[in-house]
């Protein structure tokens, strides 16, 4: 696959740099290009990153690095069964946990989310730092939703993490699944809460709680591009304006 000339392969990790320093100095190189360009493009364009992670494997598939990239980029694509065994190989030759909580997701995605449930109880979960822990605990929630249990769902995703005002990574994603099983179970106006919790939480945009929340309360979104369309081709002879103390009435 194609390389654009402004990708040197100098952009990875250093850590990343320095297991590919096993590998003939060319052959790091390409490689090294690879793995830039499945994570520019594993967000916008997964099958893409997919594609160029797959030439990776072919070229350096001893290297822990590229089987955890391999993975990413078949978990982003819905390939779980791939992304598992690739997670495992690379955990293997790391002896980390910090996929632990991936791995377990795949088992969600797999159709097996006793599984996850399984490795949620694991000790390799006390060994995982605060993000992964909430990782897992976010996982497991999704699992007792897949099995029905809601109220599991609910209480699994109780805990200081969320209880807590200091906004972390984390936070929002957090935040977000509890007020979405709240709502599912029913809960509407706890849900109201949470959701406009992780609206609060949300900086970088990472969930759609705002739409949620406005969802929740009532509020309708025009599309500005349809509304200018109208008036152009004469099908709509005046706009009436939209008073926005209505808007978010229930």
């Amino acid at each position: 696959m194609p390389i654009p000339e402004d990708v040197t392969g100098d952009e990875i990790d250093k850590d990343v740099r320095q297991e590919l320093q096993s590998l003939p100095k060319t052959l790091a190189e390409d490689v090294a290009k690879n793995l830039v360009m499945v994570a520019r493009l594993i967000d916008e364009d997964p099958e893409r990153a997919y594609g160029y992670s797959k030439v990776a494997l072919r070229l350096a598939s001893r290297v822990a690095a590229v089987r955890e990239a391999g993975g990413f980029a078949a978990y982003a694509n819905q390939k779980y069964a791939e992304a598992l065994a690739e997670f495992r190989a690379a955990r293997r030759m790391t002896g980390g946990v910090e996929l632990w909580p991936l791995m377990a997701d795949c088992e969600r995605g797999l159709g097996r989310p006793e599984k996850a449930l399984d490795m949620a109880g694991a000790s390799e979960v006390h060994k995982l730092d605060k993000a992964g822990q909430v990782e897992m605990r976010l996982v497991a929630a999704g699992a007792r939703r897949d099995m029905g249990q809601l109220d599991a769902a609910i209480v699994t995703l109780q805990s200081p993490e969320l209880a807590s005002n200091s906004v972390q990574p984390w936070t929002a994603r957090l935040r977000y699944a509890y007020a979405d099983a709240l709502l599912a179970a029913g809960r509407q106006g706890e849900a109201r809460e949470w959701f406009a919790k992780a609206v609060e939480a949300d900086k970088d945009g990472s969930t759609d709680a705002s739409d949620r929340l406005a969802e929740l309360d009532g509020v309708e979104f025009v599309d500005a591009f349809d509304e200018s369309e109208g008036e152009s081709d004469g099908s709509r002879d005046e706009q009436a304006p939209v008073d926005p103390e209505e808007g978010g009435k229930e």
